[in-house]
């Protein structure tokens, strides 16, 4: 699988770190109930289909991407750091 780097270009999908669903970056607030931090730390949907994930370059220019993908056929749709987005990571 290649992932569109929009600063390196195409690159294996090896040079990346995968981190999960791009709800990641919603974290619950600080009087949120234990509940709400389990979830958020342990339990992810793995749905079939369309996904928005996020990754890391970790071999290669060190930017966080959100990637739109299809987990059945494993096309990659797009791809945006997330700092154009206004989050960090």
């Amino acid at each position: 699988m290649l992932i569109k780097c929009p600063l390196c270009g195409p690159r294996d999908r090896r040079e990346f770190y995968y981190y999960g669903s791009d709800d990641y970056l919603n974290r619950p607030g600080e009087a949120a109930p234990p509940s709400a931090w389990d979830d958020y730390l342990h339990n992810r949907d793995n749905p079939a289909g369309m996904t928005r994930d996020l990754w890391y370059h970790e071999m290669g220019c060190t930017s966080w991407l959100v990637v739109t993908r299809d987990t059945v056929t494993h096309d990659i749709h797009a791809v945006e750091p997330v700092a154009e987005r206004g989050t960090t990571a």
